[in-house]
């Protein structure tokens, strides 16, 4: 069982008190192009939910900048832009994605003159061939499937500013990292980063992910409800497929088995994997995050939990 004894904790309502004047036009066709798989956000969510977070992060984006402007006026050096990131964690299937697509627009839309990028750490999975060569193919998604010295170089380069910086690209569509293709960060003033792994601590390191954060969410939600959302999302994947096949799509494999015998494997793989995932390297997690949005049924937010110091 989790301690949050160093965290706040503030009930929906309580939560949508805090400045939740701040609030720029956001839709429903807007938040149709956000959501993914599975996921449910509304507007009632941004008003109650997402406006008053941002407002938190205008609070730390301000100190950050104002930190950083003194920090270069006591070495006596020019101010320089030094990005601002947000780490967003959580399980698979939580709705990790969404948040930060969400986070994304409405900064976007508070901040016109910044430039802000979003990215996932599933590029830095080593390539399929490569977790075959180690032998833990089955284990895409533990730590140790990750690499991590690369995705540490990615954040200080771009710390640093040393833009462009590239990343690898990752399809869920072919399930792999894109061969000869990779993406860019250019120059961004606020960068989001998102994945399983962002907060996480791994062996033999002194640095980690998070210590290039300047702050963090955790996206939290019981397991039984993680596994639903799971299943019902790889079933949408599966129907996605049956309804425009694409031999080279991951899911396309699936097509050509019972359905019976598929929905076995998909239930076999979040025990087995996703499950054992989470409990093991991405819940102990939870306590590095800045703020804990926790989900109930219909991925509704009934609490935010806010550190304490």
């Amino acid at each position: 069982m989790q301690n949050f004894m160093n965290y706040n904790e503030y009930s929906r309502q309580e939560w949508s008190q805090f400045h939740g004047e701040y609030f720029n036009e956001i839709d429903d066709h807007d938040l149709e192009k956000i959501k993914s798989v599975d996921d449910q956000v509304s507007l009632a969510d941004v008003r109650e939910i997402y406006v008053p977070l941002r407002h938190l992060l205008h609070l730390y984006l301000h100190d950050y900048q104002h930190l950083t402007r003194a920090k270069a006026d006591f070495l006596g050096v020019k101010p320089h832009k030094v990005p601002f990131i947000i780490g967003i964690s959580g399980s698979v299937a939580v709705g990790k994605s969404t948040t930060a697509r969400l986070l994304k627009v409405m900064l976007q839309r508070a901040y016109p003159h910044y430039k802000i990028e979003q990215i996932t750490t599933d590029g830095f999975l080593y390539s399929n061939a490569e977790l075959k060569k180690r032998g833990i193919l089955n284990d895409k998604g533990f730590p140790w499937s990750y690499d991590n010295e690369r995705l540490l170089l990615f954040l200080e380069q771009v710390k640093a500013n040393r833009a462009p910086v590239e990343y690898p690209s990752y399809s869920h569509e072919i399930y792999d990292i894109v061969p000869q293709k990779t993406n860019v960060v250019a120059d961004p003033d606020i960068l989001i980063i998102e994945g399983i792994n962002v907060l996480q601590l791994p062996d033999n390191q002194n640095i980690y992910v998070s210590d290039y954060f300047d702050f963090s969410i955790y996206v939290d939600a019981n397991p039984k409800l993680i596994e639903q959302w799971y299943i019902h999302r790889f079933e949408g994947f599966l129907q996605a497929e049956i309804d425009h096949p694409d031999p080279n799509n991951y899911y396309y494999q699936f097509t050509q088995q019972p359905r019976a015998q598929v929905m076995k494997y998909a239930h076999q793989v979040w025990h087995d994997v996703n499950y054992k995932n989470l409990v093991e390297y991405i819940a102990p997690t939870i306590n590095r995050a800045d703020v804990i949005l926790h989900k109930t049924k219909g991925h509704v937010i009934n609490k935010v939990l806010l550190k304490k110091y």
